[in-house]
């Protein structure tokens, strides 16, 4: 009999923001997977590591890299080495962080794995803007309000940026400092939580200073602000 891919979000990064259910489906897998390659690394396995146990774990190479064709080369690869354990019959659980299918390299093993004839479970968690909300004391969105959740890299930010509602800005990187200079000159309000929940967690209610670059990043952005 084929084996089970869990697809399990470990959360944005404190271990008591882990679900149950993501403890349960640790405990059902064989084999513990995670990318290694990237300002993510080995940090999904920190965060369950008290749940992994004596669990052997494979750490896959899934480079973060905008190259299309070595991306697509890395991702079969990667299912290959999956799909090995789960022809054997072995539960292979794939961590990542926060929710397993926003803006994350499993949702690519996914449809590679389903379309190779396995059967997968994904295993939904908190997502990092909800948590850095909750840090910043910060709804989201209230009554009618939409939300936006948008990559910062994405191609038309400036005109995204003006969009009804609260907008989120993830996958900041390297884009950080280039999102805030637009919010300030369109006098938006913000704020930004970096690396919520684990070591080094910083909130920022007042962007006017600059901000310093963070890989974890999270921007909410609200309207227009006096302030700016």
């Amino acid at each position: 009999m084929k084996g089970l891919l869990y697809g399990i979000g470990v959360g944005p990064g404190d271990p008591e923001l882990m679900t149950l259910k993501a403890i349960k489906a640790i405990a059902a897998c064989d084999v513990i997977a995670a990318p290694y390659s990237g300002a993510d690394n080995q940090t999904a396995i920190s965060i369950a590591h008290e749940y992994i146990g004596e669990k052997p774990v494979m750490l896959l190479d899934l480079p973060m890299t905008r190259d299309k064709a070595e991306l697509s080369n890395k991702r079969a690869l990667a299912a290959d080495v999956i799909c090995d354990k789960l022809a054997l019959g072995k539960n292979v659980g794939f961590l990542t962080l926060g929710d397993p299918l926003v803006y994350s390299t499993y949702s690519y093993l996914h449809k590679i794995i389903i379309s190779r004839g396995y059967t997968v479970k994904t295993i939904p968690a908190v997502t990092s803007f909800c948590a850095a909300a909750a840090a910043l004391e910060y709804p989201l969105c209230e009554s009618g309000e939409a939300l936006h959740i948008i990559p910062a890299l994405y191609a038309d930010l400036e005109n995204a940026l003006m969009l009804d509602g609260t907008k989120v800005l993830m996958k900041s990187g390297t884009k950080l400092n280039d999102a805030i200079t637009m919010i300030k000159e369109k006098k938006l309000q913000a704020r930004v939580a970096q690396r919520v929940g684990m070591d080094g967690e910083r909130l920022l209610n007042d962007i006017s200073a600059g901000v310093d670059s963070d890989y974890f990043s999270i921007i909410i952005v609200k309207g227009e602000s006096e302030g700016l």
